[in-house]
Parts: C-alpha cells; sequence; structure tokens
C-alpha cells in the first residue's frame, strides 16, 4: 500500500480489520478502547456495505501509522 492510494468501503474496512489485528487487539479490545459496542466492530470489519465509515477511519488510525483522508478515502504517514 502506497501513501495516497484511494480506497473504496471494502478495503477500508479489509484495513481496519488487518491493523487491528496487527496490534494484537481483540474485537472486544477495541469496542472497549473505542468506547463502541462490539458488534459495531464486527460490522464496521465485516460489512463493508454498512455505514461505519467513522469507525473504521478511528479503527485504522488507532491501529496503524496511516490516517484516512476523504472524501475520496486514502491514506498518508500520520
Amino acid at each position: 500500500m502506497k501513501d495516497g492510494e484511494r480506497l473504496n468501503e471494502t478495503q477500508i474496512a479489509a484495513l481496519a480489520k488487518k491493523f487491528r489485528m496487527a496490534a494484537g487487539k481483540s474485537q472486544l479490545d477495541a469496542a472497549r478502547e473505542l468506547q463502541v459496542s462490539k458488534p459495531a466492530i464486527s460490522q464496521a470489519e465485516n460489512q463493508p456495505d454498512k455505514s461505519f465509515f467513522k469507525l473504521r477511519k478511528r479503527m485504522i488510525e488507532n491501529y496503524s501509522p496511516f490516517k484516512v483522508v476523504g472524501p475520496a478515502y486514502w491514506l498518508e504517514r500520520k
């Protein structure tokens, strides 16, 4: 993945899951840290057609060295 690469919702959801797992966090850990429910984390990761962009963005920015820039959605190093 390169800085500035444009991403769709499916890719954003996959990255949120990838970075959470790479950080060694369970869905329950992430839910507690981000103050959301565990089902919200699961849906954000596994149902890209659902509107969880803000949560996905928070997950990526909390568990990776990237920030999400929109509205076209791409990643940049923090």
